[in-house]
């Protein structure tokens, strides 16, 4: 009698709404003054935006829409800035929290860059399951002004702490299962690496010709 396969379901994608609405913006701005500068800009100026473009952009879409964390049933991929960390579950210790969210595996520790850690929402959420716990009915509403509502009578989490207790989930799921299995593999962004090595030579050689 053969077991039936396990269904595979899509990787759970964690990634930080406001560093894409931040990055996204940059981009926007950056395109409109440095076209401007090259279109219209005399000297070396078109020389010098072109540049400061080749360098800023890649540096903006390292740290802005470039990390994510997509997280499957047989491993955990991490994109940071400049590089990619794909880790089997089976070689994953923990998930952990604190000052920042880290991946730890195979002896070695890895940030989180796209679950950035909140002490202002970790704090909130303290706070509001401080006044659950002694009897209080925290209100809704600028300073608290508003209705009790159902939402503001359950316990509370940061959204940072509720994606790590998702991997960590995860993980301890899916750390024996065989097809989980296999040593941590990182690789460099040379996609990102590559045009921002070249705008910083690139800078430094319209400097040094001014």
């Amino acid at each position: 009698m053969t077991s039936e396969p396990q269904p595979q379901y899509a990787d759970r994608r964690y990634r930080s709404g406001s560093a894409l609405a931040a990055g996204v913006l940059l981009l926007g701005l950056m395109a409109w003054m440095g076209g401007d500068a090259i279109l219209r800009g005399e000297g070396r100026m078109p020389l010098t935006a072109a540049a400061a473009l080749l360098f800023l952009v890649p540096l903006v879409v390292a740290f802005t829409l470039r990390p994510v964390v997509l997280a499957g049933d047989r491993r955990i991929r991490v994109r940071n800035p400049f590089r990619t960390i794909s880790a089997p579950w089976g070689s994953v210790e923990t998930v952990r929290a604190g000052y920042s969210c880290e991946l730890l595996a195979d002896g070695s520790k890895y940030q989180l860059w796209s679950i950035p850690v909140s002490l202002r929402a970790r704090g909130k959420a303290n706070r509001h399951n401080q006044r659950l716990a002694a009897g209080q009915q925290p209100r809704t509403g600028p300073f608290g002004l508003g209705g009790v509502t159902e939402q503001s009578t359950q316990e509370q989490t940061a959204p940072s702490d509720i994606a790590v207790a998702e991997l960590r989930e995860l993980a301890e799921r899916h750390h024996g299962s065989e097809d989980a299995q296999g040593p941590v593999t990182v690789r460099w962004a040379w996609e990102i690496l590559a045009p921002l090595g070249a705008g910083a030579v690139a800078l430094l050689l319209v400097w040094l010709t001014s």
